[in-house]
């Protein structure tokens, strides 16, 4: 059983912090001259990098802004889901399940599909007015959908577990 716990708590921090990178990191849209966030868009040139913030004046900014609140609060949730897993590991009787953990965890994976659902669909809105068509898909993106099956797995692990001695 100690085997399983170490497990499980080692894969949902790895959720944490998968999530962590995805919102954080600069790389959900790249190409060779530049690379692009949630948060900012960056141009490389031979000397420099010039950054700019997502501003209101963008005509997607409402879009931007609920990719932005969706992966905070799915990072929110998961962090929240870790604590009442470990308050619950001694507040549950032998044989209930975490059910709590297990909700939470499911809202985290909505909010990160959310998120990352809408990137998909308006990427192309986001960067044609800003003449960054050219890219693809860079690995912060790519970890926010991994962060959504990890997230999804972790939840129904919760289902099934049950407390034993």
């Amino acid at each position: 059983m100690l085997v399983v716990l170490a497990f499980i708590i080692i894969f949902h921090i790895t959720s944490i912090a998968l999530l962590f990178i995805a919102t954080i990191d600069n790389a959900w849209w790249v190409g060779n001259t530049f690379y692009v966030d949630i948060w900012k868009n960056c141009l490389n040139t031979t000397t420099n990098t010039a950054c700019s913030e997502i501003v209101d004046a963008n005509n997607s900014f409402q879009a931007i802004q609920t990719i932005q609140a969706t992966m905070i609060l799915s990072t929110i949730l998961c962090c929240i889901g870790l604590l009442s897993f470990v308050l619950q590991l001694f507040r549950l009787k032998q044989g209930e399940r975490f059910v709590f953990t297990a909700i939470i965890q499911m809202l985290s994976c909505l909010c990160v599909m959310i998120a990352a659902s809408i990137y998909t669909a308006m990427h192309d809105e986001f960067h044609q007015k800003l003449g960054l068509g050219e890219g693809s898909f860079g690995y912060s993106f790519v970890l926010a959908w991994i962060a959504f099956a990890f997230t999804l797995i972790n939840s129904i692990m919760y289902l099934i577990l049950r407390k034993r001695k």
